[in-house]
């Protein structure tokens, strides 16, 4: 979830975008002025001049093609207008129905959901949590094992993000005052995490409904109990006083994109997890500078609090270990190191809803924005790929050090522990050219050592848990707020979300404090003004990044980019509007991304830039490859290289969500006949005083003025045909 232009919501990830980077990393732009002599300008114009620096990547300045697979797409529906209704709006010939939404039960025996926040917090155990966010399908077989070709039944697994203001879950919103009211924070505290429920295809059509009361349906929540694996386990770092010997905590949290294996597990990811922990004033002299650098890096100054201040309800174990202060002898009787128990990649075996989530603290420590695989192949590492949604922050790849087979498929955790316990952590550096480095985050390598002045890391772990500071010392590459990626299936390409950033300054500025200039891999500096009044600089808009692996090789340590679409209005300006959106295919601030078996990228956003004209959205796209486009001149006067126009026929608007919202997580049948997505956050500009949507009741109904909730859409289409194509 991105944190909008101007946006300070209630209680919701206020962390999501706040740079906490202060490292001095080199910045391209650097480079640039170093490649781009003004002699160089002068001569041949900075278009040209931009060209030749991509030029030995074989990347072509004048476009090119596609995969075959491309060419075999077609988009077969009309683009869907861009509207402010209070509905999700889909193309003629396609169907809405809502699975489910918070509060729902998953139960047999639980009331359905009352529409005044009457239900017990005890019950969110078995009810559908708050703010929906990522999701995964997985086809269930009659044996109730995992069946990727399964398309009428399967195991449904949601991300919840956070508790969404305006706080449909409480009776009358969230009771004000500089302490928790302990029953409120017990249901936030459960409604957070993960809801996995088994659903079914109606006897008539693709639309599906929740399977209540089946032996599949779970809820994993802040409070479940989760084991550790990879090098941290047992670390000194992750001791507490719920687990002295740091091999396990309690509980995920804020958990927004997602993952899944090749094995068939769910992958949930830990994001802003600074909200919901607090730090005394005066912690600072009760630690060492080591630790105040590592708590520094990670926003979790001295004295801060947090937001949901969920360590202010009570004397109970349940609200105390939201603090992350020293109040004993040692951390094996304390929360001190509570805040490290959060920020990591999750495993959830749906198909064993006995079984304990575990943290694979291999992935590194950050604010995970989702995991994605490459394709497995016999024989070869299991890559992920991941970014950390901040700005300034850095994209990482892991790579396993088991390499894949097929066997291993429906093992579950032990199939896990395999692939994920073991591996290298790799960060990126875009380089001018065009091209990539992966390099590795490995305690004795790359400064990465107990001499290092920027942070002495005593060992592999302490490396991971302060991953971001081990990016800083290798001098990875600032980008503009990585959310989500996606890995093309019929070639490999990566692709990601840099979704927006308005620190963003002018080339030719001095930046201040978290302040940068564009860079060849975030280009643009440009002003766009929000409903004719409101000036936004930086980077409003956002933009949609790709690489290709050295060798199509997952697991190589080089790579060439190049950026796939520039988020912006149709009526911008050329060099604003460099990818040449129109009505049918505008967009802002780009979030999810997903592709789906046909090769079809899926883009959602989460925008608050363009709201004064639309709702946010999902778009089908036609993805082609890297180095189809050209070396253009980005605003503000920053050469860059960008893939092909977008067309009418390659990216379409498929969908607009309802007022206020943010469309998220996205999942599709192995058929193609039925897409899931989730709308998070509806109305929440509003009150329960003063609501400003009523969705999901007002999708069928326009009259309805029931609180709004997030909730999951299942789209099939009218004729039963796949979708989009």
């Amino acid at each position: 979830m991105s944190l909008r232009p101007g946006q300070t919501p209630a209680i919701s990830p206020l962390n999501d975008g706040e740079s906490t980077n202060p490292s001095a990393n080199t910045h391209i732009q650097d480079i640039i002025d170093a490649r781009l002599s003004r002699r160089g300008v002068l001569k041949g114009g900075i278009a040209a001049s931009t060209t030749a620096l991509f030029s030995s990547l074989g990347l072509s300045a004048c476009g090119g093609s596609g995969s075959d697979k491309d060419d075999a797409l077609a988009l077969s529906f009309d683009a869907v207008a861009k509207n402010k209704n209070d509905v999700v709006t889909v193309p003629a010939g396609y169907e809405v129905s809502i699975l489910h939404a918070l509060g729902d039960p998953l139960t047999l025996t639980d009331a359905s959901w009352a529409n005044n926040g009457s239900e017990s917090a005890e019950s969110y155990n078995r009810r559908v949590g708050d703010g929906h966010d990522g999701m995964h399908y997985f086809g269930l077989s009659d044996a109730g094992t995992y069946s990727a070709s399964r398309a009428d039944r399967g195991l449904l697994c949601v991300n919840h993000e956070y508790v969404v203001g305006p706080n449909a879950l409480h009776p009358n919103g969230r009771t004000a005052g500089s302490a928790r009211v302990a029953s409120e924070v017990e249901k936030e505290i459960y409604a957070h995490g993960v809801s996995i429920s088994e659903i079914k295809r109606n006897s008539s059509g693709n639309a599906m409904t929740v399977v209540r009361g089946s032996a599949f349906n779970r809820r994993v929540t802040s409070a479940t109990p989760m084991a550790f694996s990879g090098p941290a386990r047992g670390n000194a770092l992750l001791q507490t006083k719920y687990s002295p010997d740091g091999t396990t905590t309690r509980g995920t949290n804020n958990n927004c994109g997602n993952g899944y294996t090749p094995w068939g597990t769910y992958l949930t990811c830990e994001e802003n997890f600074t909200n919901v922990i607090g730090r005394a004033t005066g912690d600072n002299a009760k630690r060492t500078a080591k630790e105040i650098t590592g708590l520094n890096r990670y926003g979790m100054t001295d004295g801060r609090k947090s937001p949901y201040l969920w360590d202010t309800a009570g004397s109970d174990d349940l609200f105390v270990r939201w603090s992350a202060s020293v109040t004993g002898a040692s951390a094996a009787e304390d929360y001190r190191n509570t805040f490290n128990t959060f920020g990591w990649i999750v495993e959830i075996d749906p198909f064993n809803p006995s079984s304990t989530p575990v943290k694979y603290t291999g992935l590194g420590r950050f604010a995970h924005e989702g995991c994605w695989p490459c394709k497995a192949v016999a024989g070869k590492p299991v890559v992920f790929y991941m970014g950390d949604d901040s700005r300034n922050e850095y994209i990482y790849k892991f790579v396993s050090k088991a390499l894949w087979d097929a066997a291993d498929v429906g093992k579950g955790h032990t199939a896990g522990a395999k692939y994920m316990s073991e591996g290298t952590l790799y960060v990126a550096k875009f380089n001018s050219d065009g091209s990539g480095t992966w390099v590795e985050l490995t305690h004795g390598k790359n400064g990465l050592t107990a001499s290092n002045t920027t942070y002495p890391f005593a060992d592999q772990a302490d490396v991971l848990v302060h991953a971001r500071l081990a990016g800083d010392v290798i001098g990875a590459t600032k980008m503009d707020r990585p959310e989500w990626g996606a890995v093309n299936p019929m070639n490999g390409e990566v692709y990601m979300t840099l979704t927006n950033n308005s620190n963003r300054v002018s080339p030719t500025a001095t930046p201040t404090g978290s302040q940068l200039k564009p860079d060849t891999a975030n280009p643009r500096y440009y002003e766009d003004i929000k409903g004719g009044t409101t000036s936004q600089k930086g980077n409003p808009n956002g933009h949609i990044i790709r690489w290709r692996e050295t060798g199509g090789d997952p697991a190589a340590t080089t790579f060439a980019w190049d950026i796939y679409l520039f988020g912006a209005e149709a009526t911008a300006a050329a060099d604003v509007n460099l990818s040449g959106l129109t009505a049918v295919n505008d967009f802002s601030s780009p979030d999810g991304l997903w592709f789906d078996q046909n090769g079809l990228l899926w883009i959602e956003t989460d925008d608050g830039a363009y709201t004064d004209v639309t709702n946010c959205m999902l778009l089908a796209a036609i993805p082609g490859k890297v180095g189809d486009g050209s070396a253009v001149t980005a605003a503000g006067g920053t050469p860059t290289i960008k893939g092909a126009n977008a067309t009418e026929a390659t990216v379409r608007r498929f969908l607009v969500g309802p007022k206020e919202c943010e469309i998220t997580g996205v999942a599709m049948t192995p058929d193609r006949k039925t897409l899931f997505i989730n709308v998070q956050h509806p109305g929440e500009e509003g009150s329960l005083t003063s609501p400003t949507s009523a969705w999901p009741a007002s999708q069928t109904d326009a009259t309805s003025t029931k609180r709004p909730r997030s909730a999951t859409v299942v789209i099939t289409r009218s004729n039963g045909g796949e979708i989009a194509v």
